[in-house]
């Protein structure tokens, strides 16, 4: 039987700037991305969303960031190698210790947002993402876009590495995501986006914006926590998924 994970980024809720429905989120997926505060997040935000992890048995992924609030890490930043490095240590330290708290430990990386882009083409960057995760905790998994210089480098490092495929995002046709400044970048429509994902778990592959089929070896779906319609193109994708026969499971140990 096919299988394949589904994740989604959360955490990310603040006072000022709620984004996503953690809860519901938690009862669909199979992995989390939990903000490391940098982007988004607050302190008892984060160990919310972890402990529900917990509860539910969904495996916890850090979401690291450019330190970038008010952009919610996704402006492109220039940020040399080693404090790059230094950053992403600290923000893993701060998640390991709150996931310990109640209960939880951390499996995996998923960088955030713009610093996820840089780094899917920006080896030294890259480079840099998988030393601090190797510092950290070697035994994580990075997990990056498929075929990407993200997962070249955590390879290298000596890291288990896991690509990752998009339901909400339009792919141009060399693989990479289409840029979030195209009207076009973002999909919304549920029984569309699972469609795709059915085919892409059947056939390997995913449309691109100029009608070309992307081949995509994917670990794992990610739908953002932030999208407007995300619970339900997450249940949308979970059901076709499960009625094609596809098992929904983690692509890593809880």
């Amino acid at each position: 039987m096919a299988s394949i994970d589904l994740n989604s980024d959360l955490g990310e809720n603040t006072p000022d700037r709620n984004v996503s429905d953690d809860e519901s989120m938690l009862e669909l997926v199979t992995s989390v991305n939990v903000s490391c505060g940098f982007h988004a997040g607050t302190p008892d935000g984060i160990r919310k969303t972890l402990a529900g992890a917990v509860e539910r048995r969904v495996v916890i992924g850090a979401h690291p960031s450019y330190r970038d609030y008010d952009g919610f890490g996704r402006r492109d930043l220039d940020v040399e190698p080693a404090t790059l490095q230094a950053e992403i240590e600290y923000q893993l330290g701060a998640l390991t210790a709150l996931a310990s708290a109640v209960g939880g430990r951390v499996r995996y990386v998923k960088p955030h947002g713009a610093l996820y882009n840089r780094i899917a083409a920006d080896r030294a960057r890259a480079d840099a993402v998988a030393a601090a995760v190797c510092a950290v905790d070697p035994r994580l998994v990075l997990l990056g876009l498929a075929g990407s210089a993200a997962l070249d480098a955590g390879a290298h490092a000596g890291l288990q590495v896991a690509a990752e495929a998009f339901a909400d995002r339009a792919y141009l046709p060399d693989g990479r995501l289409v840029p979030r400044s195209d009207p076009a970048a973002v999909l919304h429509d549920p029984a569309a986006v699972a469609e795709r994902m059915l085919r892409l778990t059947e056939h390997g592959v995913i449309r691109a914006i100029d009608g070309s089929d992307v081949r995509i070896d994917a670990d794992s779906i990610c739908v953002h926590g932030d999208s407007p319609s995300a619970v339900a193109m997450a249940r949308e994708v979970r059901r076709a998924l499960t009625d094609a026969g596809v098992a929904i499971t983690p692509f890593t140990e809880l």
